[in-house]
């Protein structure tokens, strides 16, 4: 992912990081509800996204 940096703005501590993430995750998991089919990319995304949670866990 491509951040934009701008001079006006402060970084986001990596707390807040993990919890916007979150967010987005519950955000996502109410709107995908399971019978939905991803795409093919979409499920190697979601997949690849696992397989890092699993490392950092």
């Amino acid at each position: 992912m491509n951040a934009q940096n701008n001079s006006d703005s402060e970084p986001i501590d990596h707390k807040t990081s993990r919890s916007i993430c979150d967010a987005v995750g519950e955000r996502l998991q109410q709107s995908l509800h399971p019978e939905t089919e991803l795409s093919q990319p979409l499920r190697q995304l979601m997949d690849q996204l696992r397989r890092h949670d699993a490392e950092l866990h």
